[in-house]
């Protein structure tokens, strides 16, 4: 089992100031995933049916084409040359930024410019006082006054059948909702978030074919909500009708719910803030949509290629929010 890559410029910059930040408001742990084509960090894809009555919390996905993130890249194993291991997220971030202060060093003058690219390798090293070999995960670089290499450890790479496992989950979690809105302001909404959660602990959310998000706090003592209307819709829409616009947004909710309109489905508050937490990965689009049957609720990040308005497909980040209630539809 061998791993070693060198990081580009671009690739090592989206890590350390957009999605390591936003992976470690997530959760504390999250798996690295090496394929021959793709690197992947994922949060609880492997831990969602143990964790509780709570459902586990959010999945997150966060994949890379390995051609954005390394300019070398060598990889191989018995388990189809794809390896997997869990680590804390702040101390791959933490490394990370060490051997950027590093790298970042103005050469001295007379000196030849540019600093050598940052290395990262998979490594078995023996700990003081152990017998055993521990695995690390290595980076390594040379600046203009010091080299540095930094050892983060993480857990034994995941077995054939539990890779196969961390596969399976995740070739499961790519299913897009039928109907996508559009979040046009990802900052308004977690701001009202943030003042529903002091509502109440549970949120109804609801997405119609027309384009509005509904969200809802309901206990005894208050029913308080907000909705966005007219919001861009992927996927399959349809016609407002005529009149809703004189009616509560919570009767439009429900007639679009009886017609076929529109999913509801009811999630954990704190799942949902952590969700939000995504936006520290500044993607340029956000979009919620409403598995069918209800089945969970996802939020589908995207990026435009850097000075266009094309979508970038090296990268792909999205959440799924597991539900309280198997849903309306």
């Amino acid at each position: 089992m061998k791993f070693k890559a060198f990081f580009t410029d671009d690739g090592i910059s989206l890590l350390d100031k957009r999605f390591l930040p936003a992976m470690d408001k997530v959760g504390r742990v999250c798996h690295v995933f090496l394929t021959p084509t793709h690197a992947m960090l994922l949060h609880n894809l492997l831990g969602a049916t143990a964790a509780g009555p709570d459902g586990g919390g959010p999945q997150c996905v966060a994949q890379f084409a390995k051609d954005l993130l390394f300019r070398e890249y060598n990889l191989s194993s018995r388990n189809g040359n794809q390896i997997a291991f869990s680590v804390e997220v702040a101390l791959l971030h933490r490394a990370l930024r060490s051997v950027l202060a590093v790298h970042a060093q103005p050469p001295a003058s007379g000196d030849a410019a540019g600093a050598p690219a940052i290395q990262v390798r998979l490594v078995n090293k023996l700990p003081a006082g152990s017998r055993s070999a521990t695995p690390f995960l290595t980076f390594e670089t040379k600046g203009a006054r010091a080299a540095v290499v930094q050892d983060v450890p993480i857990s034994r790479p995941l077995s054939r059948s539990d890779v196969e496992r961390l596969q399976a989950a995740l070739d499961a979690a790519k299913d897009l909702p039928q109907t996508l809105v559009q979040v046009p302001d990802l900052p308004q909404l977690q701001s009202l978030v943030d003042r529903l959660k002091n509502a109440g602990d549970l949120l109804t959310v609801a997405v119609t074919q027309y384009g509005d998000l509904h969200l809802q706090v309901s206990t005894s003592l208050v029913n308080v909500g907000s909705e966005f209307r007219k919001l861009r819709v992927i996927g399959d829409r349809a016609n407002a009708p005529v009149g809703d616009q004189n009616l509560t947004a919570t009767t439009r909710m429900d007639m679009a719910v009886e017609r076929g309109e529109a999913l509801s489905v009811q999630v954990n508050m704190k799942h949902l803030v952590k969700s939000l937490h995504c936006h520290l990965a500044k993607p340029d689009y956000t979009f919620y949509g409403i598995a069918p049957g209800g089945a969970c609720l996802t939020v589908v990040f995207q990026y435009f290629i850097p000075g266009t308005r094309l979508a970038d497909k090296s990268i792909s980040f999205y959440c799924r929010l597991p539900v309280l209630d198997p849903g309306s539809s």
